[in-house]
């Protein structure tokens, strides 16, 4: 936790076996902060940052949700008791998933359920209950929206693809973006850098198109929620990074699927998931996000034809 840039603090809160970082921005005319956490990052972290730093959190004016998943919205309640008077703020497409755990859980994290017989276990579906705190979203953002700090502006960002609402801030001024999870590398990473499950793009079209926006703002810190600080070369090294890997997932479907079987989503995982990554199966059924985008993105181009078998989603190469 720390000051990185003059009204730029980083605050890092415990997050099982990772962590969520939280930025707050603070100028002479007001404070900015994106992302709460979950529940337990407000009393538990921020706020004792916070009391440390000196700052008083009903000087909070606007509270940005980057995007709708319980670990960044999960604390807007616990928040909202401390600073009475904040105005939140969500991307657009991500609003009612902001506001109702339930939509969230069955709408974003069941996606699969149906489909493809791939659902969260019981018991990660109860710690997303218990660690979500929600409260209605004052203001949709779309993009283009700039915040007044009174020694600059902060700007914001639409970066569609990890999720179809997501936002990202842009501080000119101190030449910094930041992306939340608008940009996922090539695996989500535990605290002390082990992989902890795949980066869980969805849409891969809008998610590339993202990433090459913000590589052409050139920016020389990119702030992240689950990842390292980036600093100078590494910004373009990590976005390049990320870029490629969805390539490598449409090389590896190609080679899996290219004997002619027709797969289920699971089924084509399992036989994919030692080429892309080193996690564990459980984990590695994740790539269900990222794989469904790709997939999808192979369909329209006529690579890939989506089919079904006793009510589950399959997969097959056009030869």
């Amino acid at each position: 936790m720390m000051q990185l840039r003059p009204g730029i603090h980083r605050i890092v809160a415990p997050l099982g076996e990772r962590f969520i970082a939280m930025y707050l921005l603070t100028g002479p005319d007001g404070a900015l902060l994106f992302d709460t956490g979950v529940a337990d990052s407000v009393p538990g972290t921020l706020l004792p940052y916070l009391d440390e730093i000196g700052f008083d959190p009903t000087d909070i004016r606007w509270v940005i949700s980057s995007h709708c998943d319980f670990d960044h919205t999960g604390g807007n309640a616990a928040l909202a008791a401390v600073a009475p008077h904040a105005e939140f703020l969500a991307g657009r497409a991500d609003v009612p998933m902001t506001e109702d755990v339930e939509l969230l859980i069955s709408g974003r994290y069941g996606e699969f359920a149906a489909r493809d017989r791939f659902d969260d276990p019981p018991e990660t579906t109860a710690e997303v209950r218990r660690s979500t705190g929600l409260v209605p979203v004052h203001r949709s953002l779309d993009g283009g929206e700039t915040f007044d700090l009174g020694d600059r502006l902060i700007e914001v960002l639409s970066v569609p693809g990890h999720s179809p609402g997501h936002l990202a801030l842009r501080d000119a001024e101190n030449d910094t973006l930041l992306i939340s999870d608008a940009v996922l590398g090539e695996t989500v990473p535990t605290a002390d850098g082990r992989a902890a499950f795949p980066p869980t793009y969805r849409d891969t079209v809008a998610y590339v198109d993202s990433i090459r926006r913000l590589r052409a703002l050139d920016a020389d810190l990119l702030l992240t929620a689950h990842y390292p600080v980036y600093e100078g070369t590494t910004v373009g090294e990590f976005l390049d990074d990320s870029l490629a890997y969805t390539e490598r997932v449409d090389r590896v479907i190609e080679q899996v699927l290219a004997s002619g079987e027709e797969l289920t989503s699971l089924d084509l995982i399992h036989r994919a998931a030692p080429d892309l990554g080193p996690w564990p199966e459980a984990a590695a059924e994740y790539l269900i996000f990222p794989m469904t985008g790709n997939l999808e993105r192979l369909v329209a181009r006529g690579r890939v034809v989506e089919g079904e078998r006793d009510g589950v989603r399959t997969w097959r190469w056009v030869a």
